[in-house]
């Protein structure tokens, strides 16, 4: 049997008999259902149902009776769940709560938001073990309502399961995912975390959603189920006792919101099961859907495969029949002397992340419906790049920046049936704003909904656990009477990845890297002081300017002073030039490619050039999907160079703005050295 919560609160529950779904019961709708558990006493089959609902846990038996509806009274919305017995693991935004047979036991304050909770089993640890994955990239392990330590892992992590479904040998054992497409396996001890293995995200897939384990494969060893927000699934299994190897993939059209091993369609025969985002139930079996005819050899479908696609193409033209009358009798009543509008609701469900990579944001949307188009508009200067999987039709309105600062409108016009769209921009440090998108999906009558995303000061900057203290740095001192959460709600302003909620304590200090540079930030302020240390100037004047302006709108005196390393100049230009000389070397290439081609067109064939010219040739089509891939980023190289140049200067009170056109001519072809020669001369 099988069991679905849905975002109408509806919980389902149907078997499969001769592959066709059996209702066994289906509750009534409600609020949106958070999470889905199955419990029980321990050791005993997990057969009872339980949902979170806004701030309710309700509790169902397998045939559909309710025995459980239990308020927990929380201020928001319980978002995780995990149950063990007669424990109830809960969580908030960034609140824990443990209740054992419903009472309150344990309560925990993280300091970022929670994404998912589980415990370790009690029976082979003998002791209860929460462990909370946190958004700031750390596994937070729980003792009671004391933080035991924490795990730092190499991602923001979204979900959390039991090694082989028990933890392992040991029962220490957690499979993480993250929402950069990370997987990992950490030791959870009494005392300290050891990571066992890590698998990077060298396919640049999605963000993983959902792990399950199953022996799919039927070899004895339990493989590790991973459903991703871009619809792919993945089984990994595990040949040697080190790292699991990809063994199969499978892609969707939309996120897999849950994944599941198990026998449902055909005894003896076992199945991946998927939900997708909109409401879709896929199974992946392992029963042989093609059978070889005996004269030929040739593969047919069986009988039983052409009458449910027969079946399912009637069910089809039904549900097309019943839309066209729907769509007539709106029409009609729309048109009547008493109509009455209605806008239709849809949600939206999207993420605007940063990746490390290609330092640049990815922009998710999905919606339950196809999607008809999306606008795009920025009131800050952004790139739009190419994203493979993209299949919809990008056209650019020309905006005029001046009076209403209005930089970048962009439609993408969706294909039929696309329900996800995926969009990558690359900002400019420094300029801050709103990127928003208009949503409309093809529904009748037609309705747009708008989502906001904050383009911030510091947009490249990603959370990191530590930095280089080695590094020459330069200081940023503010003082002034200000309040924690006031200089708090700046920082959060100012960089993204920063909790909104003010920290516990007196002090904080958050490390960020910049994803483009690979440069380093450390913020470290308490009530009434705020101290920041870089190893790149530039990020030290972004700072300076946001936070004055911010101080100034709230009325609020600063001291601000500010201590400059100029071996710090150096040190950038030396992470900037490398990346530099590949691009200017990759344009050249570029630059020449058609030349070559009418040479080797004309002469018939290139033994005749130069080897490096050949090579040219060679790679051409890569060389243009690459420059392609990153448009304008010669461009954002030469604005971080000239950047630094000024910040340079503007903090010994020199405007060196008339040397620029000198500097963008030393530019080109100039080596490193003679680059900070240059700098040392003006």
């Amino acid at each position: 049997k099988v069991v679905v919560g849905d975002q109408d609160g509806v919980i389902t529950c149907f078997g499969i008999k001769k592959g066709e779904p059996v209702p066994v019961f289906k509750t009534l709708p409600g609020q949106k259902i958070a999470r889905l558990e199955l419990g029980g006493a321990l050791n005993t089959p997990q057969e009872k149902i339980f949902v979170a609902t806004g701030s309710e846990v309700r509790g169902f038996t397998k045939r559909g009776k309710q025995f459980l509806s239990f308020e927990t009274n929380l201020t928001e919305n319980i978002k995780a769940m995990h149950i063990s017995g007669a424990d109830l693991f809960l969580c908030a935004s960034y609140i824990y709560n443990h209740y054992c047979d419903c009472k309150d036991q344990h309560y925990y304050l993280s300091g970022d938001k929670i994404n998912d909770v589980l415990c370790l089993p009690v029976d082979k640890v003998n002791c209860i073990t929460p462990v909370l994955a946190c958004q700031d990239r750390v596994l937070r392990v729980l003792q009671g309502s004391d933080l035991l330590y924490e795990a730092e892992v190499p991602g923001p992590p979204t979900v959390l399961a039991l090694n082989n479904g028990n933890g392992g040998d040991s029962g220490e054992e957690v499979v993480y995912g993250t929402s950069d497409g990370k997987l990992g396996l950490i030791q959870i001890t009494g005392s300290k975390p050891i990571p066992k293995w890590e698998i990077g995200n060298e396919k640049k897939r999605g963000g993983i959603l959902c792990i399950d384990s199953f022996d799919i494969l039927g070899d004895g060893v339990k493989e590790l189920l991973v459903g991703r927000d871009d619809g792919v699934l993945e089984v990994y299994n595990f040949e040697s006792a080190d790292d699991p190897v990809l063994r199969y993939d499978h892609a969707l059209s939309e996120s897999i919101a849950s994944i599941q091993g198990g026998c449902v369609g055909k005894e003896g025969y076992d199945e991946i099961l998927v939900s997708t985002y909109s409401g879709w139930l896929t199974g992946l079996t392992t029963e042989p859907v093609h059978r070889e005819d005996g004269s030929g050899g040739e593969l047919k479908l069986s009988q039983e495969m052409q009458s449910k696609i027969s079946s399912l193409r009637n069910e089809l033209e039904c549900l097309q029949m019943k839309v066209l009358q729907e769509r007539e009798k709106y029409q009609q009543s729309s048109q009547s002397s008493t109509a009455v509008s209605s806008v239709p609701a849809f949600s939206v469900n999207d993420k605007f992340t940063l990746n490390k990579d290609d330092a640049s944001y990815s922009l998710i949307l999905e919606v339950q419906t196809a999607i008809d188009n999306v606008l795009v508009q920025s009131d800050v200067p952004i790139d739009l790049l190419d994203v493979d999987k993209n299949s919809a039709v990008v056209s650019f309105s020309s905006c005029d920046s001046e009076p209403n600062s209005n930089f970048l409108l962009a439609t993408y016009r969706c294909q039929a049936n696309t329900t996800r769209l995926e969009l990558k921009v690359r900002s400019i440090e420094g300029q801050y704003g709103t990127l928003q998108a208009y949503v409309t999906p093809r529904i009748q009558p037609k309705t747009c909904q708008v989502h906001q995303y904050q383009i911030k000061p510091l947009s490249l900057h990603q959370r990191t656990h530590s930095i280089d203290h080695d590094r020459p740095m330069n200081t940023l001192t503010l003082k002034g009477q200000f309040s924690f959460a006031e200089i708090h709600s700046w920082v959060v302003f100012c960089l993204p990845e920063v909790p909104e909620k003010t920290p516990a304590g007196e002090s904080i200090t958050f490390c960020f890297q910049n994803t483009f540079l690979g440069t380093q930030l450390e913020s470290t302020y308490r009530k009434g002081e705020g101290c920041f240390k870089s190893d790149n100037i530039s990020t030290i004047s972004i700072l300076k300017d946001v936070l004055s302006k911010e101080a100034t709108k709230r009325k609020i005196n600063l001291n601000i002073s500010y201590d400059i390393n100029e071996e710090s100049v150096k040190h950038t230009l030396k992470l900037i030039h490398p990346k530099l000389e590949y691009q200017q070397l990759l344009a050249k290439k570029v630059h020449l490619i058609d030349a070559l081609r009418e040479l080797q067109v004309h002469e018939g064939n290139v033994d005749f050039l130069l080897p490096k010219y050949r090579s040219i040739l060679e790679e051409a089509d890569q060389l243009l999907e690459e420059y392609k891939r990153q448009p304008a980023h010669l461009e954002r190289l030469y604005g971080m160079i000239t950047d630094l140049f000024i910040d340079k200067f503007k903090f010994k009170g020199t405007n060196v703005k008339t040397k620029v056109p000198l500097l963008l001519e030393t530019l080109d072809g100039c080596d490193q050295d003679g680059l900070i020669a240059f700098f040392e001369a003006a």
